[in-house]
């Protein structure tokens, strides 16, 4: 019997359910039946979604999934030409920006560049004309928060990238937003400096209790971040979920193949098992009748290298420092598996063994 907290598939969209359970959390934003139409282009097609108060959900998808539209129609940026959103219990679907109580980090900060720190992180207060006393109270606590209070009196120029991230969050922060809408704003940092800004936002919404909504295109930047991902194709939601949920249990191949790396292995179903190009497959699970299509998705670190029951070639290895990520040539079929970076024996044009226990890979049937 299904847990009621399970996720639920239904004409191929992924809602995960757990908010029906008793303990159910309040809900900060709720978008129904939300389209977006351009002439006879769908950008969003009819999504709907509901985003706890508190949580750190992750909007995630290539270019082109409607991640960037369903922003959009949440901070009020476009009309919807169908659909309702909810924010704390309000319809604020025609709303115009300025009345729906949201913040905007984008990836270009917006800092004034003529205002000290102080003074950007200050200035949505003294168009709201509070008073000045508060305004530096609430100015010095959302400072000290991203751990900038030795920094007001600075102008942007004199910030580094991460520097200028972090007023840019502090300024949002200040006036204490029903949610933080967060535009990939790491994507102009540097890979090392990215991941530390990754750090400091985890922390800060821990702290805060912020609800946020996170745009990005990078899979590890939102298993990182997200306390659950939204990851939309073609102006739909492909999947729902946590970044363990998504990455252990990807419910279609579009998953699979777009959250961490995999192996898809197609074939066709026989006697309990896939018969694929590589050879008979083992099936764990609930097994479809002969004839099923689909395939077995192997995630590398699950494959075991010198031994199993598959065979093939060493086309290429890459160092990743505490690793290495071997690409096997079985047949057409290509295998990426993970070895100690240490491993002597993995070498480029040897034959290898390799194989995974059956209850570590995932079976997919096609749709249809």
């Amino acid at each position: 019997m299904r847990n009621p907290a399970d996720p639920i598939t239904t004409k191929g969209t992924t809602f995960d359910m757990s908010a029906a359970s008793a303990n159910t959390p309040e809900i900060k934003l709720q978008v129904n039946g939300l389209a977006k139409l351009y002439g006879q282009t769908t950008a969003l097609d009819h999504v709907d979604l509901e985003v706890r108060t508190g949580e750190l959900l992750t909007l995630l998808g290539p270019s082109g999934s409607g991640k960037t539209t369903l922003l959009q129609l949440i901070c009020g940026l476009q009309e919807p030409t169908s659909g309702t959103v909810i924010i704390d219990g309000k319809d604020q679907t025609h709303a115009p920006v300025n009345k729906r109580d949201i913040g905007v980090v984008f990836q270009n900060y917006a800092l004034f560049p003529h205002m000290t720190v102080a003074e950007n992180v200050g200035f949505a207060l003294k168009m709201r004309r509070l008073p000045k006393a508060e305004i530096d109270a609430k100015v010095a606590n959302a400072l000290e928060t991203v751990g900038l209070a030795h920094a007001a009196s600075r102008s942007p120029s004199q910030l580094s990238g991460g520097q200028q991230q972090r007023v840019a969050l502090a300024r949002c922060l200040v006036y204490d937003p029903a949610i933080i809408l967060m535009d990939e704003p790491l994507g102009a940092l540097d890979a090392k400096l990215r991941e530390a800004m990754q750090i400091e936002i985890k922390r800060i919404h821990r702290e805060t209790g912020a609800t946020i909504i996170f745009v990005t295109h990078d899979q590890q930047e939102a298993l990182a971040l997200s306390d659950r991902i939204c990851l939309m194709n073609d102006g739909k939601i492909a999947q729902l979920g946590t970044p363990r949920q998504m990455y252990d249990e990807p419910q279609n191949l579009f998953v699979a193949d777009f959250i961490g790396i995999s192996s898809i292995i197609r074939g066709t179903v026989k006697a309990g098992a896939l018969e694929t190009a590589i050879g008979t497959l083992p099936i764990a699970g609930e097994v479809p009748a002969d004839g099923a299509k689909g395939a077995i998705v192997v995630r590398p670190e699950v494959i075991t290298l010198g031994e199993g029951f598959c065979e093939g070639r060493v086309r290429e290895t890459v160092y990743g420092g505490s690793e290495l990520r071997v690409i096997i040539d079985a047949g057409k079929q290509e295998i990426i598996a993970r070895a100690p970076a240490q491993a002597g024996d993995v070498a480029v044009g040897s034959m290898v063994r390799f194989g995974w226990a059956p209850d570590t890979a995932r079976f997919l049937a096609d749709k249809g």
